[in-house]
């Protein structure tokens, strides 16, 4: 694990369920729809994450259990069935329905898989039916997408036709110069999962070269790597160094001449370390601490602290993939602590005692903190913005800056009525 040292905690958690990953997946796939088999509870959960109106028409919902169902007094089947019958009959544009079980489903034991294998055969093609968990029972919130995309990789078709297939969910204008940069180093066919239509699966076979957008596909990677693909290791394309070496990555497995990726990557680089420095003055020696949450922890040290000169303190993660997370431990400093899993009364006591300057962590204990005085970043905006490439590193360093810049203006203030 090169210079970093590695601490694994059990104990009491804070995290967001998998159920909020449907904020970010059902506007990625406009043909689908995401009915959560759960409570009132999640049913509030998503739409507030969403901040959808309550006039809207989302492409999400929720087939509430009551209590009922959940005492064992109803047929459960029965009810969904309906549920899903009166969806389908006002929402005919929907191609793919996903039934995401919740905390509440997998206590009653309510088996989605049968009824996805039920619904299927009734609608008969018209609309395909696919069942996955996004229970936060033993899971964080970015698992969600996980569990989406592992379902899918079943229902892809097979195919040797030498490709790149970007995985993870990524704003389409992120993707289209993701494309766009692939075929200027002569890498013309470059797919996308999900994609942007459920039912336009990529093709996948032992010429598919993966390249992970996201740190937190661990299930997934495993399954196009059971259907013949390859995972290219690398660092995450967060920052100028980790896009960079992650199209590098990605050109070494084409074997593109490394000159032509230099020619293509070095005014990219040069304009976006430029756009950096306002954020990077003041980041620099600032003191920053990773609450686990989003498993996104690991990628943003190493920016946060090559590129933008923050001091590490701790680094937290909900689970470590050491395969997939190599490159990027390599590129941590020496003695780095990196805490796998989470003891949340522990991990608090060593953010007050070491007073960091920031600290990144869930909703839920981001006021608290700010009530002692300290900076936070909540872990579920990264998922929700463009911040994947090396033209989007000065945003992302951004989002880092501000609520340290916001610190400093409160202070002011506070000291000029004082």
């Amino acid at each position: 694990m090169g210079g970093a040292s590695l601490l694994k905690e059990t104990g009491p958690r804070e995290v967001f369920c998998g159920l909020t990953s449907i904020v970010w997946l059902h506007r990625r796939m406009p043909d689908a729809f995401f009915l959560v088999v759960g409570s009132r509870t999640c049913a509030h959960l998503i739409q507030s994450a969403a901040g959808v109106m309550i006039f809207a028409e989302p492409r999400f919902g929720t087939a509430i259990l009551e209590e009922k169902d959940l005492a064992g007094l109803a047929d459960a089947h029965d009810e969904l069935d309906r549920v899903v019958n009166e969806l389908l009959a006002r929402r005919p544009e929907i191609r793919t329905l996903f039934l995401v079980g919740s905390c509440p489903s997998e206590v009653i034991k309510l088996d989605l898989a049968r009824v996805a294998e039920r619904l299927n055969g009734k609608l008969n093609g018209s609309v395909r039916v696919i069942n996955y968990s996004g229970s936060g029972i033993e899971t964080t919130f970015t698992q969600g997408e996980d569990g989406a995309l592992r379902a899918l990789v079943p229902l892809m078709p097979s195919s040797s036709v030498k490709q790149l297939l970007l995985v993870g969910t990524m704003a389409n204008v992120v993707e289209d110069r993701f494309v766009t940069l692939f075929k200027r180093l002569g890498i013309d066919q470059v797919e996308s999962f999900p994609p942007r239509k459920s039912t336009d699966l990529p093709s996948i076979g032992p010429e598919t070269q993966v390249l992970l957008v996201q740190p937190f596909l661990t299930d997934t990677a495993r399954a196009l790597k059971d259907r013949g693909a390859n995972i290219i290791q690398a660092p995450f394309p967060l920052g100028v160094e980790g896009s960079s070496l992650w199209m590098k990555a990605a050109a070494t497995a084409f074997n593109i001449n490394s000159s032509l990726v230099d020619s293509i990557l070095e005014p990219l680089v040069l304009r976006a370390q430029k756009a950096l420095q306002t954020h990077k003055e003041k980041l620099n020696g600032k003191k920053l601490f990773l609450l686990p949450e989003s498993q996104l922890e690991i990628p943003l040290a190493r920016f946060l602290h090559r590129e933008c000169g923050m001091d590490l303190i701790e680094v937290g993660t909900p689970y470590l993939n050491r395969d997939m997370m190599n490159s990027e431990i390599l590129l941590l400093p020496e003695n780095t602590q990196i805490v796998e899993g989470q003891h949340v009364e522990k991990q608090l006591d060593r953010v007050r005692e070491h007073q960091p300057d920031l600290v990144v962590c869930g909703m839920g204990l981001a006021n608290p903190l700010e009530a002692e005085g300290i900076s936070t970043k909540w872990s579920i905006e990264l998922v929700f913005s463009p911040i994947h490439g090396i033209d989007q590193a000065a945003d992302l360093a951004e989002l880092f800056a501000r609520p340290l810049h916001r610190h400093d203006l409160l202070n002011q203030k506070l000291l000029a009525h004082s």
